[in-house]
């Protein structure tokens, strides 16, 4: 809940099911809100950082006479693109869904046409490469990402989909952010991150990187067997060790009384499981807000790698497409500073009958292409299942 305590959670009404296209969602495990209108956008450019913008749009909004400001929107991977970000006419607040379920909701049956950004062989090719660099000492750590593209032969509903990630999937981040439309088409960023990038509730922050991932499996026994070998496996807790150390390192300035757990746990969702790091701690200066903590620690070697300035130079020469959002944040940050902030990941964005997934992985000495690539495969499960490809 909002510090400034003006803001009541209820469970009613349900906002999963009053969502529409063009609007605003987020969900998390202790909160919900759905933001419709715009009050004020925050521009993409100017004197001062994009945290200053943000601020300088919610004291003008407080001042125009909106009663309880609050910023939402998505920030991208690279900083030098535009974010979409803004300050809603209305934001309505509820207590989080709870309880998962497994009959989704049916999309679409319109035949499909799938083609993949690079291909198999060239995203191979680039996992290779990356060793390369790895083996000079120019990276210790590297995500490389691929794109799904899909087109359907009917129309799809968003709506839909987003019902789908969330019910499915109901402690992950669910979100749907309105994004320009693109040769007239509306276009809509939905995903159901697993990964909590920073939230700040008063002086009370939290982060939780995620590194180091292996598919779920159908039976039980394997299941929890790939479960016990990833929290096992050396390649995978150096993998979660290099993001931990980056993030606890860059939070010790700003924060006192971080709790730091000495390893990983498991995380798991409907379509992975993870090496999880849940950091707690209280922020030293009061006046700092959510976000510029957010946009200070993005982006992490989670989804970019390390050192991040040799690791974006990289991505940028292997990867053959621009992220755009993806990789990047999306939340929500109040007028008291207070807010939450995902990475954004398990997401696609949708225009009419098109479709654009994004799936990474991370690259470290002892990394295996095939492996690499098996692993960007599962990853594009949470979404394909929320279309009903999966």
């Amino acid at each position: 809940m909002s510090s400034n305590n003006t803001l009541t959670l209820t469970r009613t009404p349900d906002l999963l099911r009053e969502y529409e296209p063009g609007t605003f969602f987020f969900t998390s495990p202790t909160r919900t809100l759905l933001a419709r209108g715009v009050h004020l956008e925050v521009p993409d450019s100017g004197a001062t950082s994009l945290h200053g913008r943000v601020s300088s749009a919610l004291r003008d909004a407080e001042e125009s006479g909106h009663p309880h400001p609050v910023a939402v929107g998505a920030i991208p991977f690279r900083e030098d693109r535009p974010a979409r970000l803004l300050v809603p006419a209305a934001v309505c607040w509820t207590s989080p869904r709870t309880g998962a379920s497994s009959v989704p909701e049916q999309v679409t049956r319109a035949s499909t046409k799938l083609g993949a950004v690079p291909d198999s062989g060239d995203y191979v090719r680039g996992v290779e490469k990356a060793l390369a660099k790895l083996t000079t000492g120019e990276l210790q750590k590297i995500v490389l990402a691929r794109a799904l593209d899909i087109t359907m032969g009917a129309p799809i509903d968003v709506r839909k989909v987003l019902r789908n990630l969330v019910r499915r999937d109901p402690q992950a981040y669910g979100y749907a952010v309105n994004l320009p439309p693109v040769t007239g088409a509306a276009r809509t960023l939905l995903g159901a991150s697993p990964e909590l990038l920073f939230s700040r509730s008063g002086r009370r922050i939290t982060t939780n990187p995620l590194a180091g991932s292996a598919p779920r499996h159908p039976d039980p026994v394997v299941d929890q067997t790939l479960a016990r070998d990833l929290l096992s496996s050396d390649k995978n807790l150096r993998e979660h060790a290099l993001v931990v150390e980056n993030i606890v390192e860059a939070l010790r300035p700003y924060c006192s009384d971080l709790s730091v757990p000495a390893g990983p746990s498991l995380l798991s969702t409907a379509s992975m499981w993870h090496l999880s790091t849940r950091i707690t701690g209280v922020l030293d200066d009061p006046e700092i807000t959510s976000l510029e903590m957010a946009t200070m620690l993005h982006p992490t070697p989670a989804v970019c790698g390390t050192p991040a300035g040799a690791a974006r130079e990289a991505i940028a020469e292997i990867e053959p497409f621009d992220r755009g959002l993806y990789a990047g944040l999306v939340g929500w940050c109040d007028a008291a500073g207070d807010g939450e902030w995902v990475v954004t990941i398990r997401c696609a964005e949708v225009a009419d009958q098109t479709l654009r997934l994004f799936a990474g992985a991370g690259i470290v000495a002892g990394s295996v292409p095939e492996a690499e690539l098996a692993e960007t495969t599962a990853k594009f499960q949470t979404m394909l299942r929320a279309v009903g490809l999966g």
